[in-house]
Order: structure tokens, then sequence, then C-alpha cells
């Protein structure tokens, strides 16, 4: 299988594109030791960058809150990626921006660890096929942690070693993603992407973000959600009030909206409302400029 390692074209790194296969890092370097690294995962289309302005925010507070002085401008980083997508022609495309420390300090102290960036981008089909269908999921055995245990609002690389431990275990098990909860045993997210429910009163549930990540794409769906005459409550939900759920999707920039028709014995079927959202947001991503722009 031809590794990401080993692709055509270039790569933004630390101000310059580089051929792919030069944008390199050292085994030492202070990120693959000890987790030093933030970064954003944005989507293309029609050789636009979906909401960019509102990732490269993300992307530079996460920075701050590791305490990373990012040696460009938010601007230049936004250029950087515009740039980036014109000279690898994607149209329909993943843009992967990210910002470690160097390999110039070795511990856990690396206050003179250069801070190194990189924008890749490549071309990316639908993260789930046939997306009505539904996909399948499991319970994960790890949960979220407390947030005053880490930066939960941060794209952080190390927050995400539990969503990979959770998502190999359930394709292992022959599922498509596991459904994580919080340090409290509340519903939180799955392993890349947050969770809404259809529930009798007609009003779509989702976890209240306290303690995980609030996706932009998340943002984006509520106001659609909202343009319809739909009534979001964000809320804590125990696990067990995924009985009473007639439709459960996941959002995110990879997953986009993505119907879920099986949580373990819990059984949904992807209706008009998931469809509706889905339609919606596929017609948000391609304008020119998209109308919910800063959703909150």
């Amino acid at each position: 299988m031809e590794g990401f390692d080993d692709q055509p074209g270039h790569i933004w790194y630390n101000g310059a594109l580089v051929p792919w296969k030069e944008a390199t890092t050292h085994v030492l370097t202070h990120a693959m030791h000890y987790a030093s690294c933030v970064f954003e995962g944005e989507r293309a289309y029609n050789g636009r960058i979906f909401k960019l302005v509102e990732h490269t925010e993300r992307l530079f507070n996460g920075a701050d809150v590791m305490g990373m002085d990012v040696p460009y401008t938010p601007a230049e980083m936004n250029a950087a990626c515009d740039k980036l997508i014109e000279v690898q022609g994607i149209t329909d495309g993943y843009v992967r921006p990210v910002i470690w420390r160097g390999s110039e300090m070795m511990g856990v102290s690396a206050q003179s660890a250069r801070i190194n960036v990189a924008i890749a981008a490549w071309e990316w089909p639908e993260y789930f096929a046939d997306r009505m269908a539904g996909i399948r999921m499991q319970w994960a055995k790890w949960r979220r942690p407390d947030p005053m245990t880490i930066p939960c609002h941060t794209k952080a690389a190390g927050l995400y070693m539990i969503c990979t431990l959770s998502k190999h275990e359930a394709e292992a098990n022959g599922f498509d993603d596991a459904l994580m909860l919080d340090y409290r045993g509340y519903i939180a997210e799955a392993t890349g992407a947050n969770l809404f429910m259809v529930m009798p009163d007609g009003k779509i549930h989702s976890p209240e973000p306290d303690c995980f990540l609030d996706g932009i794409t998340r943002r984006t769906v509520i106001a659609l959600a909202k343009k319809r005459g739909y009534e979001i409550v964000q809320r804590h939900i125990k696990p067990e009030e995924l009985a009473e759920a007639s439709e459960v999707f996941l959002t995110g920039t990879a997953v986009e909206v993505t119907p879920v028709r099986e949580i373990n014995d819990y059984k949904f079927t992807p209706g008009d409302i998931t469809r509706t959202l889905l339609e919606d947001y596929d017609k948000e991503v391609r304008l020119e400029v998209p109308a919910t722009l800063n959703a909150a």
C-alpha cells in the first residue's frame, strides 16, 4: 500500500514548498515523544477550503494553549493553505496543517525547541461510502477525560490516542466506529466526530461539549438545523437515552453528516431530518461564501 510518506506533489514546510518525500523530521522530534503538537483537519470543495479562517483560528488558539509561539501569522497560514490547494491541483480534498516542537531539546521540557509548521493536502473521497445507509458503532472502553486533566478544546495530537485505540477495536469487531462516554458516564462523541440524536419530542439533542471538541462542522449543522426550524437541545445525555432516539447522526470535517444505524444493541433508521441536514450541509460547503460563517 502506498504510504502517506510517498505521495506526488509538494508540502508547505516551514515557509517553503518542498517535494513531498523531503518533508521529513527527525526521530527525536519532541512532538513524537511528548505529543507537543496541534493540527487541523480541513476539507476543500471546488478548490476552496471550507471555513478556512475558523480552522486557522482554532489552530492558533490550540498552539497558544500549548505554549507555542507560531512563527507565522494566521493570514500567512491561510494564504499558504490556498496556495497549496492550487499547487496540488486539488478540487475536492483534505488539508492538514500541523504545528509541532522539534528536536532541539529532548525531555519533558522543551522551551528552546523550534516551533515547526507544515501543511499537507491531498485528494479525499467520502469518509464513509453510501452515507444514508448508516454506519455501525460500538461502545468504546476509553472515556473522554476530565477537562482539568487535558486541553480538551484543542486539536492536540495526544488527545487522539484513545480515539485510535477505540476505532481500532471497533474495526476489529466489525464496526465502523466507536462511541465514547465522558469521565462522568455521559455520551461524549465518536472517535473523530460529534453526535446528534432525534428524540420523540421532535427536537435534535446533542451532548454538551464541555470536555471534548465543539466541532466546526457541529456548529455549522446546528446553524443549518435552526434555519430549518428544528430546535436544538445541548445537554448531558445518558447512554440509555439512545433507546428513545429515532435518528442518530455524526458530524465532522471528515465524516461530514453521516447517519448511524446501530450502536451496539440500539438500532436506528436514518430518516428525513438526517437526510435534510446531510443535503443542506453538502450545499453549504460548496457555496462561495458559506451562510453559516462563525456559527456559534
